[in-house]
């Protein structure tokens, strides 16, 4: 691997205030459930991540680890923050699939340890690009690694829930619905959180248009298996090689549309480049960096038998934009509530409403077929 970690963002700092643990009864748990494990452990906390806090976790024979747990106090939303949904999902697709995940070694729900639930999983050696565009590969490299991310999502979303022990993890039908009644109650919930000062969080713009513009242009109802936060920084690369190996943070996994999870990954190609998200395409005037959208997608429907081009596309893409802006607006909640688990929550916190505001944009423009890059 690199001997500059942070540009592959792993890099890690000390466990940040408000986020500390109780290392000797973590210790003690784990040595009855690792095999292996050298005590006593160094333990650190990774500086991506935004929901659940997350800790690299060095024993003495320098094996690593990886911990996720909830965030301490109380919570807004009881589904949120999902550890245990989140090993469920890795441990069904690491014991029954190809599909790359870390492997799991425990969870615990016994909030006497370290006062909330968690996981540990193993510490994948690789890389994971925070910037889509991967400025630190040649271009060939680039188009390599996004077909392998192309793969890897076709990959997951051809394997039957139920082959593998899920089918139960969601409802058979209806995912944008019942997203949209779940995001917005959310979001009502969120808006109404205030800081110390009193100051409320505050509610999407334009919440009523969207959601009735959502419910005229549904795309047609599918169901599989869906990560729920699929990008590219929540993929670990090979050290050296130009291929996914293993897909992070599952916490919104759910039984749900497919697009979903594609619409997620292409949302930056039509996210304008003097916006508000750092990395955006639409609009830019230099040729793309990596692979064109069209591109992708066509790769996609090729791997997983779907005619291209995708009808109602833009419902899709502007649908990723509402979600992103409700789950910018919780992390805006959780800084009011000094629950906040990354260095970089309050960059994140304030993108709700421009975020909002793209997905109007999309609404107001009106054509939901368009599938290039630019608005």
């Amino acid at each position: 691997m690199t001997d500059k970690p942070e540009e592959y963002g792993q890099s890690t700092s000390e466990v940040r205030q408000g986020h500390q643990i109780d290392v000797l009864k973590l210790e003690k748990y784990l040595l009855n459930h690792i095999p292996g494990l050298k005590l006593p452990l160094q333990v650190s906390q990774f500086k991506l991540g935004q929901s659940n806090p997350t800790y690299l976790l060095n024993d003495a024979a320098k094996s690593r680890y990886v911990m996720r747990k909830k965030p301490p106090g109380t919570l807004l939303s009881g589904t949120a923050h999902a550890v245990e949904r989140e090993y469920r999902i890795l441990h069904a697709l690491g014991t029954c699939s190809d599909v790359p995940v870390p492997k799991v070694y425990v969870l615990c729900e016994d909030v006497a340890v370290i006062g909330t639930p968690f996981y540990v999983m193993e510490f994948l050696e690789g890389r994971i690009f925070s910037d889509m565009r991967m400025p630190q590969l040649p271009y060939e490299e680039r188009v390599k690694c996004w077909d392998s991310v192309i793969q890897t999502l076709a990959k997951l979303h051809s394997i039957p829930p139920a082959s593998v022990g899920l089918g139960d993890f969601g409802a058979p039908s209806g995912f944008y619905a019942r997203q949209m009644r779940s995001l917005q109650k959310v979001s009502a919930a969120q808006a109404a959180t205030v800081d110390e000062q009193g100051n409320a969080v505050g509610e999407l713009p334009r919440l009523r248009d969207l959601i009735a513009w959502f419910e005229r242009n549904q795309v047609k109802d599918e169901t599989t298996i869906v990560h729920g936060d699929f990008k590219i920084d929540n993929m670990v690369f090979h050290p050296t090689e130009p291929h996914v190996i293993g897909i992070l943070d599952w916490e919104l996994s759910t039984i749900g549309h497919p697009l979903s999870d594609l619409g997620n990954l292409a949302g930056l190609y039509y996210a304008p480049t003097d916006g508000p998200i750092f990395g955006g395409l639409a609009g830019s005037t230099e040729p793309l960096p990596i692979p064109r959208v069209e591109d992708l997608m066509k790769r996609y429907c090729e791997k997983t038998g779907r005619t291209y081009p995708i009808e109602r596309w833009m419902f899709v893409i502007a649908f990723s934009y509402f979600r992103l802006a409700v789950i910018s607006q919780g992390i805006a909640a959780r800084v009011a509530r000094k629950q906040a688990s990354s260095a970089e929550a309050q960059n994140y916190a304030r993108l709700f409403k421009p975020v909002t505001h793209m997905a109007l944009a999309i609404v107001d423009h009106g054509d939901l077929d368009s599938g290039k890059s630019k608005l």
